[in-house]
């Protein structure tokens, strides 16, 4: 589990690719002050397995199926990533809970500078729409960020001023490809609504008005 606070930005030393895996070795520092064989490190949203370490770097595998599902196929030597650990059961929470479990990718439609944050429209895949409400959270690389736009195929967040410059997202461009993953209360809550209408049919209670009208929907 992670909180969306990117700890450190780390660069790509080395990569070992094959036709749908790969092995990273990440240079990096803050995150190696306490790191072991086993951990869970988030890199651009995702999460990985350290399989091994040294003073200033540490290596993870990246399997067939993250391969395909997200950016990191698009990493080459000299490329820099969001990291962040595992969250510490006695440290603050600052962001949401993030699995490092990367629902879709998605593409940067347009960058706004409107005075001091800079607005990005991501597209997205339709089907994930139901998981998103405004002022919602969304993990984008990793990073947690708030909802303030909504359509059917898109979301719009707001970068401040600290985020670009303490996260790879400062340095995207339209037509860049980055990892989405939706607030994972928003997908257990519409995974039991979705049950609930179906065992019990027009005799449910639940509706997204009522849902509204309580607060639990926009």
């Amino acid at each position: 589990m992670f909180t969306g606070i990117i700890e450190e930005i780390g660069k790509i030393d080395q990569i070992k690719k094959s036709a749908a895996s790969m092995i990273l070795t990440i240079a990096a520092k803050r995150i190696l002050k306490d790191v072991h064989i086993g951990d869970s490190i988030s890199v651009n949203g995702v999460c990985l397995t350290v399989t091994s370490f040294t003073e200033n770097q540490f290596q993870v595998d990246v399997m067939p199926e993250t391969f395909e599902a997200t950016t990191l196929r698009n990493l080459s030597a000299g490329s820099h990533v969001n990291l962040e650990r595992a969250m510490a059961a006695g440290g603050r929470f600052g962001g949401h809970f993030v699995n490092g479990h990367v629902d879709a990718t998605g593409t940067i439609k347009r960058l706004q500078q409107v005075e001091n944050a800079v607005y990005v429209e991501i597209s997205i895949p339709s089907e994930l729409s139901p998981y998103f409400i405004m002022k919602g959270s969304v993990a984008i690389d990793g990073t947690s960020l708030t909802v303030f736009g909504l359509s059917d195929d898109s979301i719009t967040v707001s970068l401040i001023p600290q985020t670009r410059g303490d996260t790879i997202l400062g340095q995207k461009k339209t037509g860049d490809i980055v990892n989405v993953e939706c607030d994972v209360m928003a997908k257990y809550f519409h995974r039991f609504y979705e049950q609930t209408q179906q065992k019990q049919g027009s005799a449910s209670k639940i509706s997204y008005d009522f849902l509204n009208q309580h607060g639990f929907a926009d």
